[in-house]
């Protein structure tokens, strides 16, 4: 079986509270997104146990890997004996804030609950996935979505319409968790705008910004960098990035931006092309990447 895993957009996240069990309180509205890792899974007929394999040798590998993790916990969920492999090809780069770990572990999931008939809901996957991730539950329920709570508590909204974004990361990851941790006592730099971007309805906003721009000014300066852009309609950090995207009206040339961004601010930038949309498991267009 084949299975899409996609990457997602963070169009709002606000950090409400720390709570008692050291998660934070937090409300976000995210967005799947054309870029996707691909993962092939299959009953395993000669042994059993869970075999993982993955084409990029920095994905962590066993129990350090959520696409591992998923897979262990559904098969003790489901009293269902563990005999699968899992082969992961990596699109999406991890420590940039667009859920690639947790989107491949909730892909697992839904192929898993598949391809040994399980028949769990999407209620019970979500609530297995929020054991692995706080975004997992998020892509069990592919769609775009209102995440309460730690993340875990989804409800699915539609977007009235899809978005040309363009991704913009530099060479280097940002920990999720030390993010939040410096996001109470974080301050704002001077000449960057956290300001609420209104795009035909819809706040973007992240207070994730404050505290990750303060120590990786690089990423600062690309957001302000894109706003400055005539194309750009907005531009925010997903997540706890490292990854900063551009909204842009659907006629702009994305490839010519991407390289004009290479040009002026880092030839060592990652740099894709994608649309925010609804997630077809079966057919999810591949994003358009230009690598360095």
């Amino acid at each position: 079986m084949q299975v899409s895993a996609p990457a997602k957009i963070n169009l709002f996240l606000k950090v409400l509270r720390r709570r008692p069990d050291g998660f934070h309180e937090i409300k976000t509205f995210i967005s799947p997104i054309s870029l996707c890792d691909q993962i092939k899974i299959d009953k395993n007929k000669r042994g059993e146990g869970i075999r993982f394999r993955c084409d990029d040798p920095s994905v962590p590998q066993g129990d350090e890997n959520l696409a591992v993790r998923a897979a262990k916990a559904f098969f003790a969920a489901t009293q269902t004996r563990p005999a699968v492999s899992i082969v992961l090809k990596k699109k999406i780069p991890h420590g940039a804030g667009l859920g690639g770990g947790s989107s491949d572990a909730a892909a697992v999931l839904l192929a898993l609950n598949e391809l040994f008939a399980t028949k769990l809901s999407r209620e019970k996957l979500a609530k297995l996935g929020s054991t692995i991730g706080s975004d997992v539950p998020f892509f069990i329920f592919e769609s775009a979505a209102m995440c309460t709570g730690h993340g875990e508590i989804v409800t699915p909204r539609k977007l009235t319409e899809r978005l040309a974004i363009l991704l913009v990361k530099p060479d280097f990851g940002v920990s999720t968790s030390w993010a939040y941790k410096r996001w109470q006592n974080s301050r704002e730099l001077p000449g960057t705008s956290y300001v609420r971007q209104d795009l035909r309805g819809q706040k973007l906003h992240n207070d994730l910004e404050r505290p990750v721009f303060e120590k990786f000014v690089f990423l600062a300066r690309i957001k302000m960098w894109l706003l400055e852009q005539k194309e750009v309609a907005a531009a925010l950090m997903s997540g706890s990035g490292s990854t900063v995207f551009a909204v842009l009206p659907s006629n702009v040339d994305v490839g010519l931006l991407g390289k004009r961004a290479k040009a002026q601010l880092d030839p060592e930038l990652w740099i894709c092309a994608v649309e925010t949309r609804e997630v077809d498991r079966a057919v999810v267009p591949a994003a358009t990447s230009m690598l360095k």
